[in-house]
């Protein structure tokens, strides 16, 4: 996903806006209208190479070429003549400021109190009139290879995805303005998780309005940061375009101060990192009002790639304080620094010798986590990791054991414990649901592209920094998983290969986990799956029952249970949750002294485990004993 600005939104020429956004920091932008006072659809041939010219002068880039196409009800033959030349000018535009992605309407338009507003999801007869007049455009868009958005003004999204299903163009989807008749929804004032699910499967752009994010505009307010972690769970390369439509009725502000305003919210809202499934993304943060909340934890997050996520997630949770943040890039440590008020620092001395910071968490790449962790401990800090612990189970042991000799907590953060399928699935085992065990199978079907493996020196997919690839990197959930819910196995074995990316460990895995008990675990991890996606399936079945997860992918987020004969969804072992995330155990298990939940153990047998897998796939690729 990237942020792009309307052109138009500050009420000034693009001449004198293009400049201003390029020091802000931007580097999309969506054009409109106010371009030599018309919109983008009216300029010449040289007006739009000049206009090319300006944003490369100003290494700016375009976003979404936002135009106002087919935007008429029903429209008589001379309205169509005039949309026909409007798209003329469109694709002219998309080809010199090579741009394919472009909004656009499809002659259906209600207000939303119009008692006709949503009929073209419900009237096959309506829907066939829209088709048929949108028909000739849609073919010249596409011969074009304009990429189309269709956004929810004038019409429900509920109507844009009947359209966009009768149109069957995979790249065409909707332009979501979350804000726009957001307040009638039956979910608005619920949790809006189905609607959400359903607009981002079949958005390809989004629109942020400031009704939907100042205080000073009247509107329910949009919760920017579930829609942002759901959009980013679906892997598209979306925009997220700010059309702030300042009311002229609000005199507080300036038409740039708003859209400066929505601009800084969205760049602070934005997560670094995609949660594990979309019904997490878009989950309303849990409260838990925990007795030490006047005495919180102080916490300084090290390593803000992930990190940044980290500290969201610690600014939300109470009886956690973030008070610093540290990376070797200033410029990185000094926005987040500034995004959550607290200090920064490219030395990590600086917060180990204060003696107000209680936490280290250490969100650096794996191979360097226990180095880090060990100078921590030194400094009488305790240390909360991210997952892998580190490269070796050997590093982990000796780090934990130091953790323990100078009576300080040493973990990392497998958050699927916190979570109620984990526990729910682990309770079924110990209270043998299944009756006896004989199987358990996980795919994870992940897609990384080349800039992932490239980004911050190209320290993923190496032996030495990430321990590995797939497996390591992604697929340590899944062992960690296997081991909380199975044990330890007696044997394992493993094949590793490259079969997309250009790198030194595999980007494909599966390995196999052999139990006393007869059971066989397999789990394979992949970063070369076509779609976008952080895609699970488990499966667990006995000689008595069944489980089946998935996560992410087609079939939605879903938990069966299979027991005398029949399917359900309603678990035989509901878990009421109890912490946010790791970070939120970690500060309990500080302030009261109750045991942690996941321990060093837990990265120590993971890593192991993943260690003797890696051995079977370079050596013999046969079983070896564990």
């Amino acid at each position: 996903m990237y942020i792009s600005v309307f052109t138009d939104e500050l009420k000034k020429e693009v001449t004198e806006v293009l400049p201003k956004y390029a020091e802000w920091g931007l580097k999309y932008v969506d054009f409109r209208g106010l371009i030599n006072g018309a919109p983008i659809e009216k300029q010449t041939t040289e007006q739009l190479k000049a206009l090319k010219r300006q944003l490369d002068d100003l290494g700016l880039k375009t976003g979404v070429i936002q135009s106002s196409l087919c935007k008429k009800h029903l429209p008589n033959e001379e309205r169509v003549r005039l949309e026909r030349e409007k798209l003329e000018g469109i694709i002219r535009a998309a080809d010199i400021l090579d741009c394919r992605l472009v909004r656009a309407f499809n002659f259906w338009q209600h207000e939303q109190n119009d008692p006709h507003c949503g009929d073209l999801a419900m009237r096959p007869d309506e829907l066939s009139r829209v088709l048929e007049m949108f028909d000739p455009f849609a073919k010249h868009a596409r011969e074009a290879g304009l990429i189309l958005g269709f956004e929810n003004c004038g019409q429900t999204p509920d109507e844009v995805i009947t359209l966009l299903e009768a149109l069957n163009v995979p790249e065409w989807g909707m332009a979501w303005d979350v804000s726009n008749m957001f307040e009638l929804l039956p979910e608005a004032k619920g949790d809006c998780i189905d609607y959400f699910t359903k607009a981002l499967k079949y958005a390809n752009m989004l629109h942020v309005k400031c009704r939907g994010v100042l205080p000073e505009v009247e509107g329910k307010k949009v919760p920017w940061d579930r829609v942002l972690r759901g959009a980013l769970v679906t892997g598209k390369n979306m925009p997220v375009s700010i059309e702030t439509h300042l009311p002229s009725s609000v005199t507080a502000l300036t038409p740039e101060e708003a859209t400066r305003r929505c601009y800084t919210y969205i760049q602070k809202t934005w997560p670094e990192s995609a949660p594990a499934d979309m019904k997490t993304a878009l989950s309303v943060k849990h409260y838990f009002d925990r007795p030490y909340k006047d005495d919180a934890v102080r916490m300084v997050v090290v390593g803000l790639g992930m990190g940044k996520n980290r500290c969201a997630q610690i600014s939300e949770t109470c009886g956690i304080k973030l008070v610093g943040v540290c990376d070797i890039n200033e410029e990185k440590a000094k926005a987040v620094g500034e995004q959550y008020g607290v200090s920064y620092s490219t030395d990590i001395d600086v917060f180990l010798k204060d003696p107000a910071v209680e936490v280290m968490y250490v969100v650096t790449p794996t191979g360097t986590h226990c180095d880090i962790a060990e100078q921590c401990l030194n400094a009488g800090k305790h240390v909360l990791t991210t997952k892998p612990m580190d490269v070796t189970h050997e590093k982990c042991a000796r780090v934990a054991a130091l953790a323990s000799e100078n009576g300080l907590l040493f973990a990392p953060d497998f958050d699927l414990h916190f979570r109620g399928p984990l526990k729910e699935l682990q309770q079924a085992v110990a209270d043998c649901y299944f009756g006896k065990l004989k199987s358990a199978n996980m795919i994870l079907n992940i897609r990384r592209n080349k800039a992932y493996f490239e980004e911050n020196g190209g320290w993923r997919g190496t032996w030495a920094l990430d321990g590995g690839g797939a497996m390591s990197n992604q697929g340590i959930h899944e062992i960690d998983r296997f081991l909380t819910v199975f044990g330890m196995p007696d044997r394992v074995r493993c094949t590793i290969t490259k079969q997309t990316h250009d790198i030194e460990a595999e980007d494909y895995g599966i390995g196999e986990l052999a139990y006393e008990n007869g059971m066989i675990a397999r789990f394979s991890a992949t970063t070369s799956y076509p779609a976008s996606a952080w895609y699970t399936r488990l499966e667990v079945y006995g000689d008595q029952g069944a489980y089946l997860l998935t996560s992410g992918g087609p079939e939605g987020d879903h938990v069966y249970w299979w027991k005398d004969g029949k399917w359900t969804e309603e678990s035989p072992y509901p878990v009421k949750r109890e912490w946010n995330q790791a970070a939120d155990n970690f500060a309990n298990a500080l302030r009261t002294g109750e045991p942690l939940i996941v321990t060093a153990d837990n990265g120590i047998r993971s890593r192991y485990v993943l260690d003797k897998l890696y051995e079977s796939a370079k050596t013999t690729e046969g079983w070896l004993e564990v």
